[in-house]
Protein backbone atom coordinates (compact mmCIF):
# COMPACT_ATOMS: atom_id res chain seq x y z
CA UNK A 1 0.00 0.00 0.00
CA UNK A 2 1.09 3.57 -1.07
CA UNK A 3 2.62 5.64 2.19
CA UNK A 4 3.27 8.91 1.80
CA UNK A 5 5.56 11.63 2.42
CA UNK A 6 4.36 15.05 2.71
CA UNK A 7 6.88 17.29 1.63
CA UNK A 8 5.30 20.64 3.47
CA UNK A 9 6.82 24.24 2.87
CA UNK A 10 5.43 26.16 5.41
CA UNK A 11 6.42 30.34 6.90
CA UNK A 12 3.71 31.02 9.23
CA UNK A 13 0.90 29.55 11.18
CA UNK A 14 2.51 27.55 13.42
CA UNK A 15 -0.48 26.16 15.28
CA UNK A 16 -2.05 25.41 11.78
CA UNK A 17 1.07 23.51 10.75
CA UNK A 18 1.36 21.37 14.36
CA UNK A 19 -2.51 20.23 13.20
CA UNK A 20 -1.72 19.63 9.97
CA UNK A 21 0.93 17.00 10.57
CA UNK A 22 -0.71 15.47 13.32
CA UNK A 23 -3.68 15.14 10.84
CA UNK A 24 -1.37 13.32 8.11
CA UNK A 25 0.49 11.05 10.34
CA UNK A 26 -2.32 9.66 12.32
CA UNK A 27 -3.55 8.05 9.59
CA UNK A 28 0.08 6.27 9.02
CA UNK A 29 1.83 8.84 6.57
CA UNK A 30 4.74 11.08 7.03
CA UNK A 31 5.31 14.73 7.23
CA UNK A 32 9.06 16.29 6.44
CA UNK A 33 8.73 20.16 7.19
CA UNK A 34 10.67 23.04 5.74
CA UNK A 35 10.05 25.94 7.63
CA UNK A 36 10.92 29.38 5.83
CA UNK A 37 14.10 30.81 8.27
CA UNK A 38 12.67 34.15 7.38
CA UNK A 39 10.46 33.24 10.16
CA UNK A 40 11.40 33.88 13.87
CA UNK A 41 13.66 31.19 15.61
CA UNK A 42 11.49 30.88 18.59
CA UNK A 43 8.07 29.94 16.11
CA UNK A 44 10.45 27.32 14.64
CA UNK A 45 11.38 25.86 18.08
CA UNK A 46 7.46 25.93 19.02
CA UNK A 47 6.78 23.74 15.98
CA UNK A 48 10.01 21.06 16.79
CA UNK A 49 9.09 21.47 20.62
CA UNK A 50 5.34 20.10 19.95
CA UNK A 51 6.38 17.56 17.25
CA UNK A 52 9.02 16.18 19.19
CA UNK A 53 6.91 13.26 20.11
CA UNK A 54 6.10 12.14 16.91
CA UNK A 55 8.19 9.70 14.58
CA UNK A 56 6.55 10.32 11.50
CA UNK A 57 7.55 13.68 11.72
CA UNK A 58 11.06 15.06 10.52
CA UNK A 59 12.53 18.27 9.73
CA UNK A 60 14.91 19.61 6.99
CA UNK A 61 18.63 20.04 8.31
CA UNK A 62 18.92 23.07 6.98
CA UNK A 63 16.31 26.02 6.87
CA UNK A 64 16.41 28.18 3.68
CA UNK A 65 15.23 32.18 3.71
CA UNK A 66 12.95 31.55 0.73
CA UNK A 67 11.77 34.53 -1.87
CA UNK A 68 8.96 33.98 -4.15
CA UNK A 69 10.71 33.34 -7.68
CA UNK A 70 13.55 32.73 -6.12
CA UNK A 71 16.41 29.68 -6.41
CA UNK A 72 15.37 29.59 -2.98
CA UNK A 73 12.07 27.54 -3.10
CA UNK A 74 13.69 24.80 -5.07
CA UNK A 75 16.07 24.61 -2.03
CA UNK A 76 14.06 24.45 0.52
CA UNK A 77 12.36 21.55 -1.74
CA UNK A 78 15.35 19.55 -2.10
CA UNK A 79 15.83 20.19 1.96
CA UNK A 80 12.66 18.71 2.81
CA UNK A 81 12.91 15.94 0.28
CA UNK A 82 16.34 14.81 1.92
CA UNK A 83 14.64 14.25 5.28
CA UNK A 84 12.06 12.56 4.39
CA UNK A 85 14.00 9.93 2.28
CA UNK A 86 16.87 9.59 5.44
CA UNK A 87 14.34 9.54 7.65
CA UNK A 88 11.25 7.59 6.10
CA UNK A 89 12.01 4.22 4.25
CA UNK A 90 8.67 2.98 3.91
CA UNK A 91 7.42 5.92 2.39
CA UNK A 92 6.60 5.42 -1.42
CA UNK A 93 5.72 8.41 -2.74
CA UNK A 94 6.42 12.11 -2.12
CA UNK A 95 3.91 14.60 -2.32
CA UNK A 96 4.70 18.68 -1.86
CA UNK A 97 2.35 20.33 0.07
CA UNK A 98 2.26 24.04 1.99
CA UNK A 99 0.66 25.29 4.96
CA UNK A 100 -2.28 26.46 3.24
CA UNK A 101 -2.96 22.82 1.60
CA UNK A 102 -5.74 20.59 3.19
CA UNK A 103 -6.61 16.96 1.86
CA UNK A 104 -10.49 16.85 0.36
CA UNK A 105 -10.46 13.28 0.20
CA UNK A 106 -9.61 10.26 2.98
CA UNK A 107 -6.63 8.45 3.46
CA UNK A 108 -7.76 5.77 2.46
CA UNK A 109 -9.02 6.97 -0.97
CA UNK A 110 -5.70 8.98 -1.26
CA UNK A 111 -3.83 5.51 -1.21
CA UNK A 112 -6.14 3.94 -2.97
CA UNK A 113 -5.16 6.03 -5.96
CA UNK A 114 -2.08 6.08 -5.54
CA UNK A 115 -2.00 2.06 -5.82
CA UNK A 116 -3.96 2.08 -8.70
CA UNK A 117 -1.25 3.63 -11.01
CA UNK A 118 2.09 3.34 -11.48
CA UNK A 119 3.07 6.84 -12.25
CA UNK A 120 4.03 10.25 -11.14
CA UNK A 121 1.46 13.46 -11.08
CA UNK A 122 3.34 16.53 -12.02
CA UNK A 123 2.36 19.35 -14.33
CA UNK A 124 4.77 19.07 -17.24
CA UNK A 125 4.27 21.09 -20.17
CA UNK A 126 6.59 22.68 -23.63
CA UNK A 127 8.09 25.61 -22.02
CA UNK A 128 7.83 27.80 -25.15
CA UNK A 129 4.83 25.73 -27.06
CA UNK A 130 2.27 25.25 -24.14
CA UNK A 131 1.16 28.72 -23.60
CA UNK A 132 1.22 27.92 -20.02
CA UNK A 133 2.76 31.20 -19.18
CA UNK A 134 -0.02 34.01 -20.48
CA UNK A 135 1.92 37.46 -19.45
CA UNK A 136 4.78 38.65 -18.42
CA UNK A 137 9.03 37.63 -19.07
CA UNK A 138 9.00 34.11 -21.07
CA UNK A 139 12.51 33.24 -22.67
CA UNK A 140 13.71 35.73 -20.38
CA UNK A 141 13.16 33.48 -17.31
CA UNK A 142 15.91 31.17 -18.72
CA UNK A 143 18.04 32.78 -21.09
CA UNK A 144 19.27 35.85 -18.78
CA UNK A 145 20.87 35.21 -14.84
CA UNK A 146 18.57 36.55 -12.49
CA UNK A 147 20.23 37.06 -8.97
CA UNK A 148 17.89 39.52 -7.58
CA UNK A 149 14.24 38.70 -5.82
CA UNK A 150 12.08 40.70 -8.49
CA UNK A 151 9.69 41.54 -5.87
CA UNK A 152 11.63 42.92 -3.67
CA UNK A 153 14.22 44.98 -5.76
CA UNK A 154 11.73 45.62 -8.49
CA UNK A 155 14.22 48.14 -10.50
CA UNK A 156 17.50 46.73 -10.23
CA UNK A 157 16.17 43.15 -11.24
CA UNK A 158 14.90 44.74 -14.66
CA UNK A 159 17.57 46.95 -14.91
CA UNK A 160 19.98 43.82 -14.51
CA UNK A 161 17.91 42.38 -17.00
CA UNK A 162 18.13 45.26 -19.48
CA UNK A 163 22.49 45.07 -19.02
CA UNK A 164 22.36 41.38 -19.95
CA UNK A 165 20.31 42.09 -23.22
CA UNK A 166 22.46 44.97 -24.21
CA UNK A 167 25.61 43.33 -24.15
CA UNK A 168 24.17 39.84 -25.36
CA UNK A 169 24.60 38.24 -22.47
CA UNK A 170 22.28 35.15 -23.55
CA UNK A 171 23.12 31.88 -22.27
CA UNK A 172 22.40 28.48 -23.29
CA UNK A 173 20.07 26.03 -22.46
CA UNK A 174 22.16 22.63 -21.60
CA UNK A 175 21.73 21.01 -24.88
CA UNK A 176 20.05 17.82 -23.52
CA UNK A 177 16.94 18.97 -21.50
CA UNK A 178 13.90 20.36 -22.68
CA UNK A 179 12.70 22.94 -20.68
CA UNK A 180 9.07 22.34 -19.18
CA UNK A 181 7.13 24.29 -16.82
CA UNK A 182 3.97 23.75 -14.54
CA UNK A 183 2.71 23.66 -11.51
CA UNK A 184 4.92 23.13 -8.19
CA UNK A 185 2.47 20.99 -6.61
CA UNK A 186 3.30 17.53 -7.23
CA UNK A 187 3.17 13.76 -6.24
CA UNK A 188 6.48 11.81 -7.17
CA UNK A 189 7.24 8.01 -6.41
CA UNK A 190 9.88 7.49 -4.27
CA UNK A 191 12.11 5.93 -7.54
CA UNK A 192 11.43 9.30 -8.93
CA UNK A 193 12.68 11.45 -6.77
CA UNK A 194 15.86 9.27 -5.95
CA UNK A 195 16.57 9.47 -10.07
CA UNK A 196 16.15 13.47 -9.56
CA UNK A 197 18.80 13.24 -6.77
CA UNK A 198 21.01 10.75 -8.82
CA UNK A 199 20.80 12.63 -11.76
CA UNK A 200 21.84 16.48 -9.91
CA UNK A 201 24.67 14.73 -8.19
CA UNK A 202 26.50 13.66 -11.86
CA UNK A 203 24.93 17.10 -13.54
CA UNK A 204 25.86 19.91 -11.48
CA UNK A 205 25.66 21.92 -14.74
CA UNK A 206 21.66 22.05 -14.72
CA UNK A 207 21.65 22.97 -11.22
CA UNK A 208 23.82 25.90 -11.91
CA UNK A 209 21.52 26.45 -14.89
CA UNK A 210 18.34 26.39 -12.53
CA UNK A 211 19.42 28.41 -10.14
CA UNK A 212 19.86 31.58 -12.07
CA UNK A 213 16.74 31.02 -13.42
CA UNK A 214 13.52 33.23 -12.77
CA UNK A 215 10.58 31.17 -11.04
CA UNK A 216 12.49 28.16 -10.86
CA UNK A 217 10.21 26.10 -8.80
CA UNK A 218 7.97 25.87 -11.72
CA UNK A 219 10.21 24.33 -14.35
CA UNK A 220 12.91 22.67 -12.43
CA UNK A 221 10.55 19.28 -11.58
CA UNK A 222 8.53 19.36 -14.23
CA UNK A 223 11.80 19.19 -16.24
CA UNK A 224 13.71 16.54 -14.84
CA UNK A 225 10.71 14.32 -14.24
CA UNK A 226 10.52 13.64 -17.86
CA UNK A 227 13.72 13.79 -18.63
CA UNK A 228 14.49 10.65 -16.64
CA UNK A 229 10.67 8.96 -16.66
CA UNK A 230 9.35 7.29 -19.55
CA UNK A 231 6.39 9.51 -20.59
CA UNK A 232 3.51 6.54 -20.18
CA UNK A 233 4.31 6.70 -16.44
CA UNK A 234 3.83 10.49 -16.20
CA UNK A 235 0.46 12.18 -15.25
CA UNK A 236 0.96 15.54 -16.28
CA UNK A 237 -1.64 17.37 -13.98
CA UNK A 238 -0.99 18.19 -10.07
CA UNK A 239 -3.20 16.72 -7.55
CA UNK A 240 -4.04 19.36 -5.87
CA UNK A 241 -7.00 21.63 -6.46
CA UNK A 242 -6.51 25.37 -6.84
CA UNK A 243 -8.26 28.44 -8.92
CA UNK A 244 -7.68 31.56 -9.30
CA UNK A 245 -9.35 35.08 -8.43
CA UNK A 246 -9.84 37.95 -11.29
CA UNK A 247 -6.58 39.50 -9.47
CA UNK A 248 -4.36 36.50 -10.01
CA UNK A 249 -3.91 34.66 -6.85
CA UNK A 250 -5.32 31.38 -5.65
CA UNK A 251 -8.86 31.83 -4.53
CA UNK A 252 -9.35 31.62 -0.91
CA UNK A 253 -11.60 28.59 0.37
CA UNK A 254 -13.75 29.30 3.87
CA UNK A 255 -16.36 27.14 5.76
CA UNK A 256 -18.98 27.03 3.05
CA UNK A 257 -16.84 25.23 0.48
CA UNK A 258 -16.69 21.81 1.98
CA UNK A 259 -19.24 20.13 -0.59
CA UNK A 260 -17.63 22.18 -3.92
CA UNK A 261 -13.88 20.83 -2.83
CA UNK A 262 -14.72 17.13 -1.84
CA UNK A 263 -16.60 17.06 -4.88
CA UNK A 264 -13.35 17.70 -6.98
CA UNK A 265 -11.22 15.23 -9.17
CA UNK A 266 -8.19 15.68 -6.70
CA UNK A 267 -7.02 14.99 -3.46
CA UNK A 268 -5.86 17.82 -1.65
CA UNK A 269 -6.73 21.90 -1.99
CA UNK A 270 -5.18 25.00 -1.66
CA UNK A 271 -5.54 27.87 -0.04
CA UNK A 272 -7.78 27.34 2.77
CA UNK A 273 -8.32 30.09 4.84
CA UNK A 274 -6.28 30.54 8.08
CA UNK A 275 -9.85 31.48 9.67
CA UNK A 276 -11.68 28.51 8.23
CA UNK A 277 -11.53 26.28 11.52
CA UNK A 278 -14.62 24.74 10.74
CA UNK A 279 -13.91 23.92 7.02
CA UNK A 280 -9.99 22.33 8.46
CA UNK A 281 -11.53 20.20 11.31
CA UNK A 282 -14.30 18.61 8.56
CA UNK A 283 -11.67 18.13 6.14
CA UNK A 284 -9.26 17.05 8.86
CA UNK A 285 -11.51 14.42 10.09
CA UNK A 286 -12.40 13.14 6.28
CA UNK A 287 -8.93 12.23 6.23
CA UNK A 288 -8.93 9.51 8.92
CA UNK A 289 -12.53 8.51 7.59
CA UNK A 290 -12.99 5.25 6.36
CA UNK A 291 -15.24 3.56 3.71
CA UNK A 292 -16.25 6.79 1.97
CA UNK A 293 -17.35 7.04 -0.91
CA UNK A 294 -16.79 10.60 -3.14
CA UNK A 295 -19.36 11.84 -5.95
CA UNK A 296 -16.64 13.69 -7.84
CA UNK A 297 -17.58 16.83 -10.45
CA UNK A 298 -14.97 18.31 -10.92
CA UNK A 299 -16.82 21.38 -11.88
CA UNK A 300 -14.89 23.83 -9.14
CA UNK A 301 -12.89 25.81 -11.39
CA UNK A 302 -16.05 26.73 -14.24
CA UNK A 303 -17.88 26.90 -11.03
CA UNK A 304 -16.08 29.22 -9.07
CA UNK A 305 -14.90 31.43 -12.39
CA UNK A 306 -19.13 31.94 -13.09
CA UNK A 307 -19.83 33.62 -10.06
CA UNK A 308 -16.69 35.42 -9.08
CA UNK A 309 -17.06 36.67 -12.77
CA UNK A 310 -20.97 37.98 -11.63
CA UNK A 311 -19.98 39.77 -8.82
CA UNK A 312 -22.12 37.17 -6.74
CA UNK A 313 -22.68 38.17 -2.91
CA UNK A 314 -23.81 34.91 -1.45
CA UNK A 315 -22.80 32.70 1.51
CA UNK A 316 -22.32 29.52 -0.05
CA UNK A 317 -19.15 30.35 -1.97
CA UNK A 318 -18.19 33.53 -0.51
CA UNK A 319 -18.88 36.71 -1.68
CA UNK A 320 -16.02 38.85 -3.46
CA UNK A 321 -14.00 40.11 -0.65
CA UNK A 322 -12.30 42.96 -2.83
CA UNK A 323 -15.50 44.73 -3.48
CA UNK A 324 -16.12 48.40 -1.50
CA UNK A 325 -18.21 46.77 1.28
CA UNK A 326 -15.88 43.58 2.29
CA UNK A 327 -15.28 43.89 5.68
CA UNK A 328 -11.61 42.76 7.40
CA UNK A 329 -13.14 40.15 9.66
CA UNK A 330 -15.31 41.13 13.10
CA UNK A 331 -12.31 39.11 14.83
CA UNK A 332 -8.96 40.58 13.16
CA UNK A 333 -7.31 43.61 14.60
CA UNK A 334 -5.82 46.58 13.11
CA UNK A 335 -3.10 48.44 14.40
CA UNK A 336 -2.70 51.80 12.76
CA UNK A 337 0.75 53.94 13.55
CA UNK A 338 -0.05 57.45 12.12
CA UNK A 339 4.08 59.03 12.44
CA UNK A 340 4.73 61.95 10.41
CA UNK A 341 8.54 60.93 10.58
CA UNK A 342 8.26 58.29 8.31
CA UNK A 343 11.69 57.07 9.55
CA UNK A 344 10.77 56.80 13.36
CA UNK A 345 7.49 54.88 11.94
CA UNK A 346 9.22 52.43 10.46
CA UNK A 347 11.86 51.98 13.27
CA UNK A 348 8.89 51.67 15.38
CA UNK A 349 7.22 49.24 13.30
CA UNK A 350 10.39 46.89 13.20
CA UNK A 351 10.81 46.71 16.71
CA UNK A 352 6.86 45.69 17.31
CA UNK A 353 7.88 42.73 14.35
CA UNK A 354 11.26 41.70 16.60
CA UNK A 355 10.01 42.00 20.01
CA UNK A 356 6.24 41.38 19.97
CA UNK A 357 6.04 38.88 16.96
CA UNK A 358 3.13 40.94 15.11
CA UNK A 359 3.35 41.43 11.38
CA UNK A 360 4.18 45.19 11.08
CA UNK A 361 3.84 46.64 7.47
CA UNK A 362 5.43 50.12 6.65
CA UNK A 363 3.85 53.00 5.03
CA UNK A 364 2.42 51.02 2.25
CA UNK A 365 -0.56 54.11 1.36
CA UNK A 366 2.41 56.22 1.19
CA UNK A 367 4.77 54.85 -0.50
CA UNK A 368 5.10 52.88 -3.42
CA UNK A 369 8.50 50.90 -2.00
CA UNK A 370 7.26 49.54 0.14
CA UNK A 371 8.14 45.62 0.45
CA UNK A 372 4.74 43.50 -0.10
CA UNK A 373 4.49 39.89 -1.00
CA UNK A 374 2.96 39.40 -4.53
CA UNK A 375 -1.44 39.95 -4.20
CA UNK A 376 -1.97 39.49 -7.92
CA UNK A 377 -1.33 42.85 -8.72
CA UNK A 378 -3.59 44.90 -6.35
CA UNK A 379 -0.29 45.73 -4.78
CA UNK A 380 1.73 47.54 -7.52
CA UNK A 381 0.89 51.02 -7.36
CA UNK A 382 -0.31 53.22 -4.79
CA UNK A 383 -3.81 53.89 -6.85
CA UNK A 384 -4.50 50.54 -6.57
CA UNK A 385 -3.92 50.13 -2.83
CA UNK A 386 -5.59 52.71 -2.24
CA UNK A 387 -9.00 52.18 -4.51
CA UNK A 388 -8.95 48.86 -3.25
CA UNK A 389 -8.21 49.34 0.56
CA UNK A 390 -9.90 47.00 2.27
CA UNK A 391 -9.25 44.30 0.08
CA UNK A 392 -5.57 44.60 0.26
CA UNK A 393 -5.62 44.53 4.00
CA UNK A 394 -7.89 41.40 4.22
CA UNK A 395 -5.28 39.68 1.85
CA UNK A 396 -2.48 40.55 3.55
CA UNK A 397 -4.04 39.63 6.67
CA UNK A 398 -4.80 36.29 5.02
CA UNK A 399 -1.06 36.14 3.41
CA UNK A 400 0.47 36.53 6.66
CA UNK A 401 -1.96 33.92 8.53
CA UNK A 402 -2.43 36.54 11.12
CA UNK A 403 -5.54 38.30 12.74
CA UNK A 404 -3.42 40.62 14.12
CA UNK A 405 -1.56 43.41 11.96
CA UNK A 406 0.30 46.83 12.50
CA UNK A 407 0.21 49.60 9.27
CA UNK A 408 1.97 52.87 9.67
CA UNK A 409 0.26 55.55 7.89
CA UNK A 410 0.93 59.15 7.73
CA UNK A 411 -1.18 61.36 9.37
CA UNK A 412 -2.86 62.98 6.60
CA UNK A 413 -4.56 59.83 5.93
CA UNK A 414 -7.59 60.39 8.01
CA UNK A 415 -9.65 59.46 5.41
CA UNK A 416 -8.01 56.19 5.68
CA UNK A 417 -8.45 55.75 9.15
CA UNK A 418 -12.18 56.55 9.06
CA UNK A 419 -12.57 54.19 6.70
CA UNK A 420 -11.12 51.09 8.78
CA UNK A 421 -12.52 52.64 11.76
CA UNK A 422 -16.00 51.63 10.40
CA UNK A 423 -15.02 48.55 9.50
CA UNK A 424 -16.63 45.52 11.58
CA UNK A 425 -12.23 44.86 12.29
CA UNK A 426 -11.62 45.66 15.53
CA UNK A 427 -9.35 49.31 15.33
CA UNK A 428 -6.87 50.91 17.17
CA UNK A 429 -4.64 53.66 16.89
CA UNK A 430 -1.64 54.99 17.87
CA UNK A 431 -0.36 58.51 17.19
CA UNK A 432 3.24 59.20 17.63
CA UNK A 433 3.93 62.95 17.80
CA UNK A 434 7.88 64.01 17.27
CA UNK A 435 9.05 67.39 18.01
CA UNK A 436 10.22 69.06 14.51
CA UNK A 437 13.27 70.87 13.90
CA UNK A 438 13.26 73.66 11.29
CA UNK A 439 15.95 71.12 9.22
CA UNK A 440 13.87 68.74 9.36
CA UNK A 441 10.79 70.97 7.86
CA UNK A 442 13.02 72.07 5.02
CA UNK A 443 13.65 68.18 4.44
CA UNK A 444 10.11 67.64 4.40
CA UNK A 445 9.23 70.43 2.14
CA UNK A 446 11.96 69.05 -0.47
CA UNK A 447 10.78 65.68 -0.27
CA UNK A 448 7.26 66.74 -1.34
CA UNK A 449 8.07 69.14 -4.19
CA UNK A 450 7.31 72.21 -2.00
CA UNK A 451 10.77 73.46 -2.29
CA UNK A 452 14.03 72.59 -4.11
CA UNK A 453 18.27 72.79 -3.88
CA UNK A 454 17.79 75.89 -5.31
CA UNK A 455 15.18 77.71 -3.52
CA UNK A 456 15.89 80.73 -1.80
CA UNK A 457 15.97 81.16 2.21
CA UNK A 458 13.23 83.39 2.52
CA UNK A 459 10.83 81.51 0.23
CA UNK A 460 11.26 78.67 2.85
CA UNK A 461 11.33 80.99 6.07
CA UNK A 462 7.85 81.84 4.65
CA UNK A 463 7.14 78.41 3.64
CA UNK A 464 7.83 77.15 7.46
CA UNK A 465 5.37 78.18 9.26
CA UNK A 466 2.89 76.95 7.02
CA UNK A 467 4.48 73.19 6.67
CA UNK A 468 4.49 73.20 11.00
CA UNK A 469 0.61 74.50 11.24
CA UNK A 470 -0.06 71.98 8.48
CA UNK A 471 1.45 69.38 10.51
CA UNK A 472 -0.38 70.30 13.58
CA UNK A 473 -3.95 70.09 11.75
CA UNK A 474 -3.25 66.85 10.62
CA UNK A 475 -2.94 65.68 14.51
CA UNK A 476 -6.12 68.07 15.47
CA UNK A 477 -8.07 66.35 12.77
CA UNK A 478 -7.00 62.77 14.41
CA UNK A 479 -8.53 64.13 17.84
CA UNK A 480 -11.53 65.64 16.32
CA UNK A 481 -12.70 62.53 14.36
CA UNK A 482 -13.28 61.45 17.96
CA UNK A 483 -11.68 57.80 16.73
CA UNK A 484 -12.09 54.95 19.68
CA UNK A 485 -8.97 52.69 21.26
CA UNK A 486 -6.48 56.20 20.84
CA UNK A 487 -3.30 56.13 22.25
CA UNK A 488 -0.77 58.41 22.26
CA UNK A 489 3.68 58.39 22.59
CA UNK A 490 5.46 61.74 22.43
CA UNK A 491 8.86 62.10 22.16
CA UNK A 492 10.28 63.15 24.80
CA UNK A 493 7.87 61.70 27.18
CA UNK A 494 8.74 59.66 30.08
CA UNK A 495 9.73 55.78 29.36
CA UNK A 496 7.16 54.58 31.60
CA UNK A 497 4.28 56.48 29.77
CA UNK A 498 5.73 55.57 26.42
CA UNK A 499 5.33 51.61 27.53
CA UNK A 500 1.92 52.32 29.44
CA UNK A 501 0.64 53.32 25.90
CA UNK A 502 2.17 50.60 23.47
CA UNK A 503 1.22 47.91 25.76
CA UNK A 504 -2.28 49.13 25.38
CA UNK A 505 -2.13 49.73 21.80
CA UNK A 506 -0.42 46.18 21.39
CA UNK A 507 -2.62 44.20 23.56
CA UNK A 508 0.85 42.93 24.90
CA UNK A 509 2.83 42.68 28.66
CA UNK A 510 4.48 45.05 30.11
CA UNK A 511 7.78 43.80 29.84
CA UNK A 512 7.13 43.22 26.28
CA UNK A 513 6.49 46.73 25.94
CA UNK A 514 8.81 48.41 28.09
CA UNK A 515 11.59 46.46 25.48
CA UNK A 516 10.21 48.24 22.56
CA UNK A 517 9.87 51.73 24.60
CA UNK A 518 13.80 51.52 25.74
CA UNK A 519 14.70 52.17 21.75
CA UNK A 520 17.05 54.32 21.98
CA UNK A 521 16.92 55.72 18.71
CA UNK A 522 13.66 55.63 18.05
CA UNK A 523 13.58 59.36 17.65
CA UNK A 524 16.49 59.87 16.32
CA UNK A 525 16.80 62.14 13.11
Amino acid sequence: MARIAYILLCHKDPEGIIAQAGRLTAAGDFVAIHFDANAPVAVYDRIRAALAGNPQVAFAARRIRCGWGEWSLVAATLEGIGAALAAFPEATHLYMISGDCMPIKSAEFVHDWLDRERADWIESFDFFTSGWIKTGLKEERLVYRHFLNERKHKRLFYAALEVQRRLGLRRRIPADIDVMIGSQWWCLRRSTVEAILDFLARRPDVTAFFRRTWIPDETFFQTLVPHLVPDEEIRRRTLTFLTFTDYGMPATFYDDHYDLLIAQDFLFARKISPEAAELKQRLGDLYAATDQSFAVSGEGRRLHAFLTGRGRIGRRFAPRFWETEGSLGRNRELLMIACKKWHVGKRLAERIRRVAGIPAIDYLFNEEATPLPDLGGIQTTLAKRTRHRRALMRMLFDWHATDRLVICLDPANVDLMHDFYADKCITRLLEVQCSFSDDFLVGHARRVGLAGAETPRSTIDRLLPTIRYDIRYESEQIRDANFPNVHVIREGSPADATAGALAAFLGIGEAAAREIAATGDLFSD
